[in-house]
């Protein structure tokens, strides 16, 4: 019974978390470059994750390492930036919908790269996805012509490449402890995040820049909350609750980051509600079918 609530508060735990992270980016752009942005949100993690999951890193044997550099790299240090980007263009609500098309990536590169096998539903299911993903961006370029789509695609990299962390840890890191795998993804990247923001010119100016100074306080509560904290919740999420329930997380935190949007005077045309949806009927599809075949 117990396990039965915490799955609840979980799932609406990790809904809010997730679903209000585009905001947060959206407000922190108003003081900081993509570059800025990405590189210091990965460094408030990566510092936050070393402190409390250090001790965890003895259990990497040397074979994982190449693994973990190449999923830290999919996963940790080109997303940050690339969503930050895409944001420049594109509204926040919009951002979240695209950012749905994880599982659906995750079972494309799944079965392209590491052999996994894909049913005739689960290939209708993505199908579906990239069916939504197109009137999505139709609708988009037509109904709100201050936004350029074309800038949705670096939120659709980042996607693949959070598929392709997902399946290189399930083939090759699973003996390893999710808060391991986590700390060490972001530990192999904070120093060329560093570098970034270094050369961005954003220790010279952010303690006369009080826009700035606001901005990174957005970007902390993003990278601890957003990211380091909310994964091992998600962990949690998976020990105490069914597959079909951790990826419900996939279909509610977009619910919250429209409304997030919608609060924020973005405008959402029933044409991209409407792609938005088809989208998420295309991830059930291919999580309903995956775990129906598992069980």
């Amino acid at each position: 019974m117990k396990s039965g609530r915490n799955k609840w508060y979980y799932l609406t735990l990790l809904s809010l978390v997730w679903g209000s992270s585009f905001i947060l980016i959206k407000r922190a752009l108003l003081g900081l470059s993509p570059i800025q942005l990405g590189g210091l949100r990965i460094t408030f993690a990566a510092s936050f994750l070393l402190i409390i999951g250090f001790n965890s890193l003895k259990e990497i044997q040397s074979k994982d390492w190449k693994w973990i550099f190449l999923a830290g790299f999919l996963s940790s240090f080109f997303p940050p930036f690339l969503f930050a980007l895409a944001q420049t263009e594109i509204d926040s609500s919009i951002a979240s919908i695209f950012n749905a098309l994880t599982p659906l990536n995750t079972t494309i590169v799944g079965a392209l790269f590491f052999g996994i096998l894909i049913t005739k539903k689960q290939i209708l299911g993505v199908m579906v996805g990239l069916l939504g993903t197109i009137v999505l961006i139709i609708a988009g370029a037509k109904f709100s012509v201050n936004q350029d789509y074309r800038y949705a695609v670096f939120i659709v990299l980042s996607s693949l490449g959070y598929a392709g962390n997902i399946n290189i840890i399930k083939k090759y890191l699973s003996h390893l402890s999710p808060l391991t795998v986590t700390t060490a993804s972001f530990g192999v990247v904070i120093i060329p995040a560093l570098v970034l923001v270094w050369d961005s010119g954003f220790f010279t100016v952010v303690g006369e820049n009080a826009e700035m100074q606001v901005a990174v306080v957005y970007v902390i509560v993003l990278a601890i909350l957003g990211t380091a904290l909310a994964n091992m919740y998600f962990n949690k999420l998976i020990k105490v609750a069914s597959p079909v329930f951790a990826a419900s997380v996939t279909y509610t935190a977009p619910l919250v980051a429209v409304v997030w949007g919608v609060w924020d005077d973005e405008n959402l045309g029933v044409y991209q509600l409407l792609g938005g949806m088809v989208v998420l009927i295309g991830v059930y599809l291919v999580n309903r079918t995956t775990t129906a075949r598992k069980t």
